[in-house]
């Protein structure tokens, strides 16, 4: 009955304050570019001229041979870039809002839910630059189109959910101590570099079982073969990385509800 009591509260909420929400998701999407010359362009342009510059450095130099590298590279850089900007968002949530938490009452998981579903937006956005690519690479190179692309909507469901969790954790923590955004901010660094963005783990040659381990352990790596799968067409669905990332990102967010509830009466006193 308690529990029937509080889901019910809980969607009422929800619905009273959605309006809030998208709000929030609009302000943060507006915001972002406001002061550039390109403004919502650069959401195209980022993940565009980061991608040249990995493809440059590490396909000539380091001669690089995995087929269609540069599709190969967007997928990856297009997911992390979403994780670390959703994260950071969600982090920073609670202490950007401190003027509106401090005069009037909005349930505060609205605030980190708003900002990673700006970035959420504006990442779906940033996918019309892999769509050009995979146009050119079906047409002009050979690269398989299945139906498996359909699929590619399971891992970025994960991933946001993963972030949300994630999110909320960050969040709470940045509350209390304001150093956690510094770390974390070495933490993506370590992350980018455990993820394989721009390498193909197959074609490393790694005789250290921690480093195996940190590898398979981050849920970027699944997620982010997974997504490769769908797009590229090569290779055979992994249920390990399906079930591995599905239950971390669920278990983050379990943690990451039960934290944040909680700690957010605590919140208006350290912000």
């Amino acid at each position: 009955m308690i529990s029937r009591i509080k889901e019910s509260d809980f969607v009422k909420d929800f619905m009273k304050y959605r309006f809030l929400l998208a709000e929030i998701v609009r302000r943060n999407i507006k915001v972002q570019y406001r002061d550039s010359v390109l403004g919502i362009f650069w959401t195209f342009l980022q993940p565009l001229l980061s991608t040249f510059v990995l493809v440059a450095v590490f396909s000539n130099i380091f001669n690089n041979k995995t087929e269609f590298y540069p599709i190969y590279v967007l997928c990856g850089r297009l997911l992390y870039d979403f994780y670390s900007q959703a994260t950071k968002r969600g982090m920073r949530s609670i202490t950007t809002a401190a003027g509106v938490i401090k005069k009037v009452y909005v349930p505060k998981y609205i605030y980190p839910l708003g900002n990673t579903l700006s970035c959420f937006v504006t990442f779906v956005i940033s996918l019309l630059v892999l769509v050009a690519f995979m146009i050119y690479f079906i047409c002009f190179k050979g690269m398989p189109l299945t139906f498996n692309v359909l699929l590619a909507i399971v891992p970025v469901i994960i991933l946001y959910i993963l972030s949300f969790g994630i999110g909320m954790i960050l969040a709470t923590l940045s509350v209390f101590f304001k150093d956690i955004e510094y770390l974390y901010e070495v933490f993506c660094m370590l992350l980018f570099y455990l993820t394989p963005v721009f390498y193909n783990v197959k074609n490393l040659h790694i005789s250290s079982k921690v480093v195996k381990m940190a590898l398979m352990a981050n849920p970027l790596y699944s997620i982010v073969n997974m997504f490769r799968f769908c797009i590229i067409g090569i290779g055979e669905w992994n249920w390990n990385w399906f079930f591995y990332s599905l239950g971390f990102a669920i278990a983050m967010v379990i943690v990451g509800a039960l934290v944040f509830k909680a700690k957010e009466d605590k919140f208006i006193l350290h912000i």
